[in-house]
């Protein structure tokens, strides 16, 4: 009896760890910016099922959060209107251009008048961008994912719904390149963007969340107002807006886990 008593013990602690649920929500003044990649069933054996959220629990997550009273900004609005926001304020924002972020996404987005900005690698197609990161993720699987044709994305950035952000032109390694290149990355993304959408572009990510202080004074300095960061948190009442935390949306989270992301800015300790 005590070894059954020990070992729920065990689990009860390891729960506890594993979620913090515990502890107390993060101000609901602050705002959440998530990070998502793709909305799609999950591929058997792949390296990279952590981007890919089902659809069924993607609705699952945005249904919950409309339900909770959240509201729902893109990048833009979020930052022009910092400090303004009622509480339970998120941005929802997705990396690279996926296809499924129209096929899958966008109806849920939709169907809860949820806003969203999607971050557009411009030069997105048949690249492995992974490898760029690490030279062995050389699978091609992120290169065989179906990405955003150029009228799929100027209809979603006349949804009214939808933010289009930059993601650089090639999804770039910002650390790996010189100044020419990375002002290069930075401004014509930006520029071709904007020549396809008919308006301003001024929201920008981090490639792989990899960048320096040089890339930071860099993206201002090509015109963009707000860049996001792959570092997991929730920002303060005064931010850098050229480097807003996210949380980070796996697909192979709970929907347990997404609640106390949202609270916490991470799960667990």
């Amino acid at each position: 009896m005590i070894y059954i008593f020990i070992f729920l013990l065990v689990l009860m602690i390891a729960f506890s760890l594993k979620y913090a649920w515990w502890k107390p929500a993060v101000d609901w003044k602050r705002p959440r910016v998530l990070m998502y990649h793709m909305v799609r069933e999950h591929i058997d054996g792949a390296k990279f099922n952590k981007l890919r959220v089902k659809p069924e629990e993607f609705e699952k997550q945005v249904a919950w959060m409309k339900a909770e009273g959240f509201h729902f900004v893109t990048m833009h609005e979020l930052q022009q209107n910092w400090g303004q926001h009622p509480e339970k304020t998120v941005a929802i924002t997705f990396d690279d251009g996926y296809l499924d972020n129209l096929e899958n996404a966008y109806p849920i987005l939709e169907k809860y008048q949820a806003k969203a900005t999607i971050y557009v690698v411009v030069d997105r197609h048949d690249r492995d961008w992974s490898t760029y990161k690490k030279a062995h993720h050389n699978s091609g699987e992120l290169a065989r994912e179906p990405k955003l044709n150029d009228e799929q994305v100027q209809y979603l950035a006349h949804s009214g719904l939808v933010e289009i952000g930059s993601h650089t032109l090639t999804h770039a390694n910002l650390d790996k390149l010189d100044d020419a290149g990375c002002v290069f990355e930075l401004t014509e993304s930006k520029k071709q963007l904007e020549q396809l959408i008919g308006t301003s572009v001024s929201s920008f990510a981090y490639p792989f969340g990899i960048y320096s202080n040089r890339d930071v004074c860099l993206a201002k300095e090509a015109g963009y107002s707000n860049a996001v960061t792959t570092k997991e948190g929730i920002d303060g009442l005064s931010p850098d807006f050229m480097q807003l935390q996210r949380i980070k949306i796996s697909g192979k989270d709970s929907m347990l886990a997404v609640k106390c992301r949202l609270k916490l800015g991470q799960r667990g300790l």
